[in-house]
């Protein structure tokens, strides 16, 4: 198989506190991309470890080369900002995510690009069939979230928690993931591209050998107010004005319809109105009512702001690769 570029490749890892993983992540990699022919490059993004990750991470890019690529962020900044830091730095034409805790397993690359490829996908996600994980905190919990976030995106997929994915650079790239929205990443592709350029695959699991898992039932309620958020911003990120003043019409409607019935009562049935709560919940109706109105026109003059200006990162970066040292994996050749 010939060096193509269109088929270079990046791998981005976010990594906290993985300090006994980096070498077996680093090795296991190398072994499944064995026989890539492409270039390819290993991203690794430490999150702000507390422990050794990050001299582990030069050890090991001293060891297999300048196609190793290591940052540091300023602080732990969470997963998402991590992972989107790595892929603020690809050059390959595909795109692989992953977890560097090794559940993941680096052999399934391979396949994910060939479906991928095969298929002409934007995307493909890992579905983690057979989970080496608990059931109260881990296993109940996701098959929960995928429920409703598949109900509430309308992109069904069996595992939307699986970090194991692989992407054309394109359709990656157009994403800007803030939060924990990084669960969500198959639903902010499906805005830019059509579902049936998304597909699912069954991908191995593994049980945590080394470290520690970051995640605990304490996290549900933030993946809950960022599905929210997804949910917004899938149907109104342009036009937010139709979510405000939807709501502020309905209720500036039932309070018009509060005033015209008291009105009607008083001036043809003579009846005093001045004491009745109604009176009062009509009034905070068209109240409201004028607020989200104002809300909504507020919101769209800012969302033109936003698509006309310049995107902050969600990160910082301490350490970074030498940019002239920065180098590809060749890829496997045959004599």
């Amino acid at each position: 198989m010939s060096c193509n570029a269109s088929q270079s490749l990046s791998i981005v890892v976010p990594v906290y506190n993985e300090e006994d993983n980096i070498h077996p992540l680093v090795t296991r990699v190398h072994q499944a991309l064995a026989e890539y022919a492409h270039p390819w490059e290993l991203i690794i993004v430490d999150d702000g470890s507390s422990d050794a990750t990050w001299s582990r991470l030069v050890e090991a890019r001293e060891q297999f080369g300048d196609h190793v690529r290591a940052f540091e962020l300023n602080r732990n900044f969470g997963q998402t900002a991590a992972m989107q830091a790595g892929l603020d730095h690809v050059r390959g034409a595909l795109v692989i995510t992953m977890d560097g805790d090794l559940q993941n397993d680096p052999q399934d690359i391979p396949m994910l690009l060939e479906e991928l490829l095969k298929r002409d996908l934007d995307m493909v996600s890992g579905w983690r069939k057979n989970r080496q994980d608990k059931t109260l905190t881990r296993l109940l919990p996701s098959f929960v979230a995928n429920r409703i976030i598949g109900r509430v995106t309308g992109i069904r997929l069996r595992d939307y928690g699986c970090s194991l994915k692989a992407y054309r650079a394109d359709a990656i790239k157009r994403l800007s993931l803030y939060g924990d929205m990084h669960r969500f990443i198959p639903a902010w592709v499906a805005v830019t591209t059509r579902a049936s350029r998304i597909a699912e695959v069954p991908v191995r699991h593994h049980p945590r050998i080394a470290g520690k898992s970051k995640y605990n039932l304490s996290r549900v309620a933030a993946v809950v107010v960022d599905l929210i958020s997804v949910f917004f911003f899938l149907r109104y990120e342009s036009r937010p004005g139709h979510f405000f003043g939807g709501i502020g019409l309905t209720l500036g409607g039932v309070g018009s319809a509060i005033f015209g019935y008291l009105g009607f009562i008083k001036l043809f049935l003579g009846e005093d109105i001045g004491n009745r709560p109604l009176l009062t919940l009509g009034m905070i109706l068209i109240i409201a009512a004028v607020q989200l109105l104002t809300v909504g026109v507020l919101a769209e003059l800012m969302t033109r702001t936003y698509f006309e200006a310049g995107k902050q990162k969600s990160y910082v970066v301490r350490n970074a690769p030498e940019i002239e040292r920065d180098g590809w994996h060749s890829g496997y050749t045959q004599d």
